[in-house]
């Protein structure tokens, strides 16, 4: 099988001792892989066993047909970047001096920056954002500012394949994005093959080309991301047993709360996700309707509670549906009215508020702090 960057019947460990076995990937260049899984999965083991950190116990990595294992360091810097999450600590070295480490691999044995390697510095810099840093002591920097220097000396490196431990880490979410905006052009524009690992799972399932999951002693699952994170695929890698993972939105639902229903929420187009929201931080537990089943609403309402009454997507609500959402609101306190707009499919849940409020129960929108609701 034909590949860029490759593992075959890989296996990885400590002295001796087998952590994750049977790891075959097989890359095109210019393809991003993220591994993700729990802590102490063996992510980073693996990463240092592609980088050479590691020895391998078994199997070989391969890049362009080469196996890594039989180059000197030399010439595997040429090759592969590494941004591993140990940290570096100069004493009194500039931003820019660190970054220019990078380019040692290309330098004489004096390491001799030339005009060429000077301009690499700052391309590097100010792909990262950080040309203001150049000067500026490396100890002086908070972490999201290290990170991104750490990334920028491996840019600056120039190589076919980029390894990250963690790189988003300590980072905001603005630079999070910057990060891999960067680390996705490269993938495009220069061919950079780049494996990583994550703990963001939304954002490796839209920076990634593959996903490796790591859990136990093999590869949970590796391939791409529509095809590996499908229903409970994440709950099962990270042993969830509170929450779910939303694999329409590409996050993380909490728990949902617990007991009958206190409040009815007549939702939809998108209008109910906020107070299902709110109402499962109070942990109140909560019934929905009428939903139909193609609407954002109610993929975050079944996360959320047991009681959802759905109809099929394109078509009008019916009696039945009807019965079942009049059903629930007379067996709670108090109904919510997300305010969705109401036309000919949904008529039926103007109705129903109309009927909440004939039985005598209070419509509210948005959550009322009353202890007749809170029950």
């Amino acid at each position: 099988m034909n590949g860029y960057f490759r593992t075959e019947n890989l296996a990885v460990g400590y002295d001796g001792n087998v952590l994750i076995r049977d790891i075959c990937l097989t890359l095109e260049k210019g393809s991003v892989l993220t591994l993700i899984g729990p802590n102490g999965a063996g992510k980073s083991t693996i990463l240092k066993t592609i980088t050479q950190h590691l020895a391998a116990l078994h199997g070989t990595v391969s890049v362009a047909g080469q196996d890594l294992a039989s180059q000197s360091p030399r010439q595997l810097a040429r090759q592969m970047a590494v941004m591993l999450t140990d940290r570096i600590r100069p004493e009194l070295t500039t931003c820019a001096e660190v970054v220019a480490m990078g380019r040692y691999p290309y330098t004489n044995l004096f390491g001799r920056l030339t005009p060429q390697d000077t301009a690499a510095v700052e391309t590097a810099l100010r792909q990262v954002h950080a040309l203001e840093l150049a000067q500026q002591d490396f100890s002086t920097l908070s972490d999201g500012q290290r990170q991104r220097i750490l990334l920028a000396r491996a840019i600056c490196q120039e190589p076919d394949v980029l390894v990250l431990d963690e790189p988003t880490a300590y980072l905001d979410i603005r630079h999070k994005v910057e990060l891999l905006d960067i680390l996705r052009s490269m993938a495009r524009d220069k061919g950079t093959t780049v494996v990583m690992s994550l703990h963001e799972i939304d954002l490796a399932a839209k920076a990634s080309d593959c996903l490796l999951c790591v859990r136990g002693e093999t590869v949970m699952a590796f391939g791409p991301p529509e095809d590996v994170l499908q229903s409970h695929a994440v709950e099962q890698l990270y042993d969830m047993e509170k929450g779910a993972y939303n694999l329409l939105f590409g996050s993380v639902e909490l728990s949902r709360p617990q007991g009958a229903p206190q409040v009815f929420v007549v939702a939809g187009n998108g209008c109910g996700i906020p107070h299902f929201r709110a109402l499962q931080r109070r942990q109140v537990p909560f019934a929905a309707g009428i939903l139909f089943e193609n609407d954002t609403d109610c993929q975050v309402a079944r996360a959320l509670s047991e009681h959802v009454i759905c109809a099929p997507a394109f078509s009008s609500m019916t009696s039945a549906q009807f019965e079942a959402a009049a059903a629930a609101v007379v067996r709670c306190s108090a109904v919510l009215d997300a305010g969705a707009p109401v036309g000919e499919l949904n008529r039926l849940n103007g109705q129903l508020l109309s009927f909440a409020r004939e039985k005598g129960i209070p419509v509210y929108t948005r959550y009322p702090e009353s202890e007749a609701v809170h029950g």
